[in-house]
């Protein structure tokens, strides 16, 4: 069997941690928010939340790196995932972000990202990182501007065409 640690991040407000059983409640709730579901394949039923989750932890053992169950710090409950999104048909690693709307317009998104792009680069080789955006996705676009990615071209994935956000790392901006 392999095991690997999942890290802990912390920001002043989330803290960044593998996902539990006791999370789908919670994260079930906001994967089926038509909003929020609208631009990463839909909404999704509570088993099938319960296998996006299995392969968010599941990428750490396979990957060496994954997502994370973002936690807000005040309510302790699970408000979304932010991470390195890599699935085999995916061209290169993703950081990933999904926040239910009742945690929209806090700064979560970013603050969740731009730890998880610190250590990602701290950690790994990546020569960069990217997220994959729909182009009508204006709150995730306006999140990969508040990181300083910049736009570079379009990649069709799973039958969608998403803009290329390209994250450089801090030595190379």
């Amino acid at each position: 069997m392999t095991h690997v640690d999942i890290p802990e991040l912390r920001t002043a407000r989330l803290r960044l941690r593998a996902f539990r059983a006791d999370d789908l409640d919670d994260y079930a709730a906001v994967r089926a928010e038509a909003e929020v579901a609208r631009y990463i394949g839909g909404p999704l039923s509570r088993p099938e939340t319960w296998d996006r989750m299995a392969a968010m932890v599941g990428q750490w053992a396979l990957r060496g790196y994954g997502v994370f169950a973002i936690e807000e710090g005040a309510s302790r409950r699970a408000i979304g995932h932010v991470g390195i999104l890599h699935p085999a048909d995916w061209p290169e690693p993703e950081i990933a972000y999904t926040i239910g709307p009742a945690a929209w317009g806090q700064g979560y998104a970013t603050e969740a990202a731009r730890a998880v792009r610190a250590w990602a680069f701290d950690s790994y080789a990546f020569p960069r990182l990217v997220s994959f955006i729909v182009p009508t996705n204006a709150r995730s676009i306006r999140v990969a501007q508040k990181l300083g990615a910049v736009r570079d071209g379009t990649v069709a994935l799973r039958g969608v065409t998403a803009d290329i956000w390209v994250h450089r790392r801090p030595d190379d901006a």
